[in-house]
């Protein structure tokens, strides 16, 4: 099994990757995943992953991550997302197993039109959400 996590939204951020994981700064690959697409979630400032013929996704991957962010990346994702076993193609054209949280087909009227944007995430997003999702660093810990 793998312990190495395929992102392609909010979490391609190191710092809001290491804030819901609970671990020392990450060191994030460029990676990307074919197969799929990734579409913006309607009404919010994250993508959703769905299989998709001939799509494309580039992302991040994340390498080793301790067994403890299973639990909290878990958490985080919700219930609309499923955590799935890929194979990512990294830069160097190497091929590795890695998880990736795909948005589940039950949710799909929920995801709009077009490919969500990363840039304009940074750019216009992403302080919305961190503003929205501020206690994701605290997850998993006993209240």
């Amino acid at each position: 099994m793998t312990d190495h996590c395929f992102t392609y939204g909010s979490l391609m951020c190191e710092d809001i990757m290491g804030a819901v994981c609970a671990t020392a700064p990450l060191k994030p690959q460029p990676a990307r995943l074919a197969g799929y697409r990734r579409a913006p979630v309607i009404g919010v400032e994250y993508p959703g992953m769905v299989p998709a013929a001939g799509g494309l996704v580039e992302g991040v991957l994340y390498l080793d991550l301790p067994a403890a962010a299973w639990p909290r990346l878990d958490a985080f994702e919700g219930d609309e997302y499923q955590r799935s076993e890929v194979e990512v193609e990294l830069a160097d054209g190497r091929r590795l197993a890695a998880w990736a949280y795909v948005f589940k087909p039950e949710h799909a009227a929920r995801l709009g039109e077009g490919d969500w944007d990363f840039q304009r995430f940074l750019e216009t997003g992403k302080a919305r959400f961190e503003a929205l999702y501020m206690g994701f660093d605290t997850l998993g810990r006993e209240s």
